[in-house]
């Protein structure tokens, strides 16, 4: 049995999900799995630096970038101690890091993301892989999303097409055929709880809509749920992703021009946009899918898994729990997965998912010594 840890902050940038993760043979099974909470003098720094209002120098760029190469090996040594290990039986650690960038389009694409791999390795003694996006970028994809080929390899059933959805700060979807000749397809489809995050922090100074019961009391603004939706990231084809640094409060505010809406109605609305955005990147896919599974903290969101549910009324939607994976946990383990891949010089990005030219190698490799 061979041990691996992934390291993962996502767009909600709240915590750093860490996952020991075994591999025997060709059976994936997660052993422990911790979430480090993210100080709040860090989220504000990366909040800040999101919304594109903030300058920051050199200087704190740097600072920002070993601070949370310590936050990660601070996770890392804390699952490893209480799963009763030694460092030494650790293979090695993937760390996505934490995005602060992502812009896969234009004349330049690129990726940017924080958390010092050097420090991680040095703090933990374990071999550290990182920079898991960048070579995809390079073979000409969009560097992400990475998380479908790990969706692959645990969720592809050789009965049913399965759709795997990653409820996050922004949602992804990977469609898994039965058929083994068909393509897997996976992309971004745009805000998950972004918005709705940013939102109840701006009007009830909660850092997240609880079960949506705020989302539940409130009403559809259909006038607005169409502007939102004539964006033109919508429109756009699949390969695609997206991120914090479009999907942000100015571009809610851009939306809203200063109209006077109940600020209950504007989170049923959110909340309706990533329902409504998720049914149309699937329906539109034109893949007959029978079973939907949910990841990702939004699958705790009661009102949005309803919403989900009333939106596919002739299939099956459930959490990933109930295939034996915690759906908080999956992204976390896709980069201990990866690592794995790295160390075995296996190609881990899909083609058909990112748009790069061919499948590649992923991650860059530190070691102590």
């Amino acid at each position: 049995m061979t041990f691996f840890i992934g390291l993962m902050s996502g767009t909600s940038a709240d915590s750093v999900d860490a996952a020991l993760v075994s591999f025997n043979t060709q059976k994936i099974s997660l052993q422990l799995y911790n979430e480090t909470p993210l100080p709040s003098h860090l989220q504000e720094t990366l909040a800040r630096i999101r919304s594109g209002d903030f300058p920051i120098t050199f200087q704190e760029f740097g600072e920002l970038d070993i601070q949370l190469g310590i936050l990660f090996s601070e996770a890392a040594n804390q699952l490893i101690h209480s799963a009763g290990l030694n460092p030494a039986e650790i293979a090695a650690i993937g760390s996505h890091g934490q995005t602060i960038f992502h812009h896969p389009q234009g004349n330049v694409p690129f990726t940017l993301q924080l958390g010092d791999p050097s420090t991680i390795a040095y703090r933990t003694g374990i071999m550290t892989i990182a920079d898991f996006r960048s070579m995809d970028i390079a073979a000409g994809g969009q560097g992400a999303p990475l998380t479908p080929a790990f969706h692959e390899a645990v969720f592809r059933d050789k009965k049913n097409n399965r759709a795997i959805v990653n409820l996050g700060g922004i949602a992804n979807i990977t469609l898994l055929p039965a058929a083994t000749d068909q393509p897997v397809i996976g992309f971004d489809t745009g805000p998950a709880n972004a918005l709705m995050d940013e939102w109840i922090l701006k009007h009830l100074q909660e850092p997240y809509d609880k079960h949506g019961e705020w989302a539940k009391s409130g009403r559809v603004i259909k006038s607005l749920l169409e502007k939102m939706l004539a964006d033109d990231f919508f429109q756009q084809p699949p390969p695609k992703s997206t991120g914090r640094e479009y999907f942000n409060y100015k571009w809610l505010d851009r939306m809203l021009e200063e109209n006077t809406y109940s600020p209950k109605d504007v989170q049923a609305t959110l909340l309706q946009l990533t329902v409504e955005t998720i049914r149309q990147a699937i329906e539109t896919t034109r893949l007959e899918i029978r079973e939907i599974i949910l990841c990702g903290g939004g699958a705790h969101n009661y009102a949005l898994v309803q919403g989900l549910k009333k939106a596919f009324p002739d299939k099956t939607l459930r959490p990933s729990d109930d295939y034996g994976i915690n759906p908080d946990c999956i992204e976390a383990m896709a980069f201990a997965w990866l690592a794995k891949c790295r160390l075995e010089n296996q190609p881990a990005n899909i083609p058909s998912v990112t748009g790069a030219e061919k499948a590649v190698v992923l991650g860059a490799i530190y070691k102590k010594s």
